[in-house]
């Protein structure tokens, strides 16, 4: 018998498991896969850290989840800086002076901002009825086609004009020359990839790998006296009220045989007709000198059975099924759900950690 069992050898899972071992709880620890780590799984390839399910660059103004991570890595210095390609032109993100300056030519931050305010007010937008218009209304014509309008459509699969205007409900514009891309005060990447500090908060814990739940639920359920499923909440009760909307992704990793293949570790695909939105040139993360390198393109994809669900489709139609199920959650005695799929909200990683700490103080003190 365990105290717990967790279903889900992600960050979420691991956290808890770190947690609850070290006040003396004992953790089986399950996950379909063959390998800890969930999504930030990474694997050494060409003596390169490959991030295999997309870049995951750790991000926080949390000095608390900040500190709780360093204790199972050292972060590097790496300060997230995508450049956006739009045909053979290339832009700054976020939003910044550089980025207005390669668009316009402008100089000073009142050159762009009359730019910006010029192009909304000549789309004479006062409610947005939809994500184009509202994407319009925050940053003008301009730039909404060049960066928003082409990586968007693809991300979601659906054009601009059909999406609901919530999704944006903000574009970040700043008006200095910084290219970084999050504001967070505190950023980086593991030194030796996120599998290393997976591998560290799970010391001492039980892990059994390519493990199906559903398959073996009935003694799985018997081995344990509390259940933390980090899968989806909707598998979990069988649909009963009806499927949850995910996006999936879909990625072609390739080794090249040289030494640099873009000069950065994001570059994104921001017109329609290049089918992936991204690609990733992993050494970058960790300033690479390798002779050869590792590239993957990021396709978004329709979810269906059997795909890996990346992004929840947090729309009112989403959210009011999920309602259904948290209801149903709410009632479980043995079973707690966490996790970007169990509560179904779209977690960055710090909050992935910060949830698996607050969950495992309100559950074992």
């Amino acid at each position: 018998m365990y105290d717990y069992l967790i279903v889900g050898a992600g960050l979420f899972g691991a956290v808890f498991a770190h947690e609850a071992k070290k006040r003396g709880k004992t953790c089986l620890v399950i996950d379909k896969r063959d390998h800890i780590g969930g999504n930030i799984f990474t694997k050494e390839i060409e003596g390169i850290q490959v991030h295999q399910y997309g870049a995951h660059i750790f991000h926080t103004s949390n000095k608390e989840v900040w500190d709780y991570v360093n204790q199972f890595a050292e972060f590097n210095r790496y300060t997230n800086s995508p450049v956006a390609r739009y045909r053979d032109e290339l832009y700054n993100m976020p939003f910044n002076m550089n980025t207005f300056h390669g668009l316009w030519g402008v100089i000073t931050p009142k050159e762009a901002k009359e730019i910006i305010e010029r192009q909304k007010k000549e789309a004479g937008i006062t409610e947005p009825k939809n994500l184009e218009e509202q994407a319009i209304s925050l940053v003008g014509k301009d730039i909404y086609e060049k960066l928003v309008k082409g990586y968007t459509e693809k991300q979601w699969g659906k054009r601009a004009a059909e999406l609901p205007s919530f999704i944006i409900k903000r574009l970040p514009v700043r008006f200095t020359y910084d290219n970084n891309y999050f504001n967070d005060t505190y950023q980086g990447i593991p030194v030796g990839g996120y599998t290393k500090m997976a591998e560290k908060m799970l010391e001492g814990v039980e892990v059994r790998l390519s493990v199906d739940y559903f398959r073996h639920k009935e003694e799985l359920e018997k081995e344990a006296d509390k259940i933390i499923f980090t899968g989806m909440i909707d598998e979990y009760y069988d649909y009963c009220f009806g499927e949850l909307e995910y996006r999936s992704l879909r990625f072609e990793t390739e080794v090249l045989d040289e030494e640099n293949y873009q000069g950065n570790a994001v570059v994104n695909y921001t017109e329609y007709e290049v089918p992936y939105t991204r690609i990733i040139e992993h050494k970058h993360f960790e300033f690479g000198t390798q002779p050869k390198t590792v590239i993957t393109r990021e396709y978004p994809a329709k979810w269906q059975h059997g795909d890996e669900p990346y992004y929840p489709m947090n729309d009112d139609k989403n959210n009011g099924l999920y309602q259904k199920y948290r209801e149903l959650a709410d009632k479980e005695n043995k079973v707690i759900f966490g996790g970007r799929l169990g509560m179904y909200q779209y977690f960055d990683m710090h909050h992935v950690v910060a949830e698996a700490l607050k969950l495992a103080e309100k559950e074992l003190s």
